[in-house]
């Protein structure tokens, strides 16, 4: 490496009627070219990663007299204001003096401008990988990719740079770029080489994936069954779908927000075919007819609904297309069904499975005697906990099973089957699985926050102690034995339905579990697990259920958050089938060390008051008015939008308004805190306020 430095200089350019080229500055304080020092590459992170390197140029918002003499002093090439780069450099701009606030000149700040290549030549494996593993990332203002699902990435050597070369030979470099990774410090007390240490570890953290593949994905086209309520509830998925390169074509009712061909989503998709998605036995013959008709050749089909995962799984095994077998969607899809595999297998006989409630007096009549109470009881078919009770004694039990048979009688698809097993006590997670031919890719745990009904007796009426979440805390504060336990059984629970492959939502509680939840002088209620001791009985996993999908938008949003990991994406993949496993395994791997990025608290926001909502975005005007928490919520989704009816927290629907997500750098603790200071102060405004 040669000692003297080099410059790149750029010009943004405006609209002269011809070819951008290097045109005149358009912002009114930048009156000279911009200078962007190339600085040495840094070798400990560097040498490490498989895939890419990054060459770092600094950018410091001086005077402009100070650029002037610099421009004089120093060699300088050109990056042209149309090039990726370019246009980057003019959005940064334009966003430091909307933040400055001072019109004409930008407060004085450091930014640098991680340029990514890659080591390989070949093809990305999501055209935005360096968009989604940079969100949350400390000190990084955006990352942008230049990349799109068809094009090509020219490898590059770090050894073909020299510090000193010529600007010209740099800006030749600067063409094989990838993305760029922008950075922005603005208080004095920050220097370069430590912004740089902190980026260095970033890179490794999440760029640790071989993500630049030999080969070009396939195009392929994929059919979504149910296109989900609105964007606010579906835009990672759409915007996987793009990443990847693949074309989707939505099926659903008629007057879906999707159908409009010039509607402002309709982009997102190749066509909308309006067809009837009820649950009914009808349903795979349908898309089995909507896939036939259409013009274009169909890889896929992909749903995330619940009750209808194995009418597609059926559609796909009629046309030949990829799939796990939809008889284990239809047990998954059971839970009366699953208890029964789950029994069988510890051989134990844990829960009872009712036909219609009118045979609970026949089963009573038999088991009077070994009944314990609390019990839970639900439908066999059922989500969102949506009429699980707890009951403790028999009256109670004979209105719970009442409720749960006449839950889903006429429904599409009827069922008046209803389990009844024992009330676990131990803590419950939410279990998310990605697996490929049996093996598991990805796990991740988080807790699940009691609910209503997990008080003690007699502290809330049976009426009133449903389970609708609460909170939900990403990582697991479990024992890391008792997170193995859950892992071990969960898969061996997903394996007896008959799956190998997919991505897998799984609730269970642990049985005999050391921890606890306590709350303490402050009101925070945490798990808290005492160290071992020698007398208490072996944990184990108790499954409530497995969905086979991933988990909902919220904590999906999550698992992007916490982990890198895109849910949508993978599921994309592996509804392709085995050409697409390379990519499915790629993009399976986390932040390095499978380590999340900070603590996510999931908040649930229940339904306090009954009636027309009156926010179109009642978590914004929270926000709004809380301004000191708005730093640390990292996502939030309404639910109840204005002119929506919102159920009061009587009601039997488990509906909530909302969802915000709070992030902590600094722990648990605080994550609980701030959960804590939202669930106590939210409200939102009804029309009749």
């Amino acid at each position: 490496m040669r000692s003297s430095s080099t410059f790149v200089r750029w010009q943004s350019g405006k609209d002269t009627g011809q070819s951008p080229m290097f045109g005149e500055v358009i912002q009114p304080y930048l009156h000279i070219a911009v200078l962007l020092k190339v600085l040495e590459p840094t070798t400990s992170s560097q040498s490490s990663l498989e895939a890419v390197w990054w060459l770092d140029l600094e950018l410091t918002n001086e005077p402009s007299e100070n650029s002037a003499s610099a421009t004089i002093d120093t060699p300088a090439g050109l990056i042209p204001s149309d090039s990726s780069l370019g246009k980057v450099l003019a959005q940064h701009f334009d966003s430091a003096r909307e933040i400055s606030g001072e019109g004409d000149k930008p407060q004085s700040s450091i930014s640098v401008f991680s340029v990514i290549f890659g080591k390989v030549s070949g093809y990305a494996a999501r055209s935005d990988f360096l968009e989604y593993r940079f969100q949350g990332a400390e000190e990084v203002r955006y990352a942008t990719s230049f990349l799109k699902p068809s094009t090509s990435v020219l490898g590059a050597s770090p050894e073909q740079l020299s510090i000193g070369d010529s600007a010209e030979a740099i800006t030749d470099l600067l063409q094989k770029s990838i993305g760029v990774v922008v950075s922005h410090v603005t208080t004095e007390s920050h220097n370069v080489d430590r912004l740089r240490k902190n980026l260095d570890k970033e890179f490794l953290k999440r760029l640790s994936v071989p993500f630049i593949l030999p080969e070009p994905a396939r195009q392929s086209r994929v059919f979504w069954v149910q296109g989900r309520a609105d964007i606010e509830s579906s835009q990672q998925f759409y915007h996987a779908a793009q990443a990847l390169g693949i074309t989707i074509v939505v099926l659903d009712q008629d007057g879906h927000w999707l159908q409009d061909n010039c509607g402002p989503y309709s982009h997102l998709r190749e066509a909308f075919i309006p067809v009837s998605v009820d649950g009914d036995d009808g349903l795979a013959q349908r898309i089995v007819e909507a896939v036939k008709s259409y013009p274009h050749k169909v890889d896929g089909i992909v749903t995330i609904s619940d009750v209808r995962l194995p009418f597609v799984a059926r559609a796909c095994e009629i046309l030949g297309l990829p799939t796990s077998p939809s008889a284990a969607y239809f047990l998954a899809g059971d839970k009366g069904a699953t208890r029964k595999l789950e029994d069988r297998a510890a051989n134990e006989k844990d829960g009872i499975v009712l036909e219609a409630a009118a045979d609970l007096e026949t089963v009573l009549s038999q088991l009077r005697d070994s009944i314990q109470y609390p019990l839970i009881v639900k439908p066999c078919t059922g989500w969102n906990s949506d009429c699980v009770a707890k009951v403790c004694d028999q009256d109670e039990l004979y209105a719970a099973v009442r409720r749960a048979s006449t839950r889903h009688a006429d429904s599409p698809n009827k069922s008046t089957k209803v389990v009844i097993e024992p009330y676990i006590d131990g803590p419950e997670v939410d279990a998310n699985f990605i697996m490929l031919d049996g093996e598991v890719l990805f796990c991740d745990i988080s807790d699940d926050f009691p609910s209503l009904g997990d008080l003690k007796d007699g502290e809330m009426t049976s009426a009133a102690a449903n389970f609708m979440e609460t909170l939900m805390d990403v990582p697991t504060a479990l024992p890391v034995d008792e997170q193995q336990v859950l892992k071990d059984g969960l898969t061996r629970s997903i394996s007896r339905l008959g799956f190998q492959s997919g991505i897998f939502h799984c609730e269970a509680r642990v049985r005999n579990s050391r921890a606890q939840y306590r709350q303490d002088a402050d009101g925070i209620v945490d798990l808290h697990a005492p160290d071992r001791g020698g007398s208490e009985k072996r944990p184990s996993c108790y499954l409530h259920e497995v969905n086979a999908r991933s988990p909902g938008y919220i904590n999906c949003v999550a698992a992007l958050l916490a982990y890198g990991i895109d849910y949508y994406a993978v599921r994309l993949l592996l509804s392709l089938g085995d050409h697409e496993s390379y990519r499915v395994r790629v993009l399976s791997q986390p932040f390095l060390g499978n380590k999340p990025q900070y603590t996510l608290g999931v908040v649930v926001l229940p339904p306090t008051r009954a009636g027309i909502m009156a926010s179109t975005d009642a978590i914004s005007d929270f926000l709004d008015a809380n301004p000191a928490l708005r730093t640390s919520v990292v996502h939030h989704q309404i639910l109840r939008k204005r002119g929506e009816f919102v159920e009061g927290p009587d009601s039997s629907e488990l509906l909530a308004v909302g969802y915000i997500i709070v992030a902590s750098r600094e722990g648990r603790r605080e994550c609980l805190q701030l959960a804590k200071r939202i669930r106590d102060s939210f409200d939102y405004r009804l029309v009749e306020d």
